[in-house]
């Protein structure tokens, strides 16, 4: 979207809209642009949500494990968990082969894991982009 657009679009002229874009950017409230990619058509079709638990949870095990993943293209999403596991995964690859192959070959030779349990994505029901901002 332009500023011209966005300065009309919440009623500010394109200057003072611009100024507060910049200082948002600044601030880091704006973190990044990016454009959203539609998975299905690159062949990535195959969403799987995997649990992961760690024989500890030290901090060296934690940065390694967290080092690691962060390097994995097919890791899309990495949360450290409260509960029955350590961390949660979306891994994005074109095929169940593609999976096993990530699983076996990637995940489970990092040092550390323990444990890891895969669900598969059906299909998205609700896919935000955008954060939930209260209106002031």
């Amino acid at each position: 979207m332009t500023n011209q657009d966005l300065s009309e679009r919440v009623g500010l002229s394109p200057s003072p809209c611009l100024r507060r874009v910049r200082a948002l950017e600044e601030s880091g409230v704006i973190d990044r642009y990016v454009a959203l990619v539609d998975p299905a058509k690159l062949n990535l079709s195959v969403t799987a949500f995997v649990r992961v638990r760690l024989e500890r949870q030290d901090d060296t095990g934690l940065e390694i494990f967290e080092r690691t993943v962060a390097s994995l293209p097919e890791v899309m999403d990495c949360y450290l968990m409260t509960g029955d596991c350590d961390y949660q995964l979306r891994v994005l690859v074109p095929s169940l082969d593609a999976f096993e192959d990530f699983l076996r070959q990637k995940l489970t030779r990092i040092e550390g894991v323990s444990q890891l349990t895969t669900s598969l994505g059906l299909r998205p029901v609700v896919n935000r982009t955008s954060v939930p901002v209260a209106e002031r």
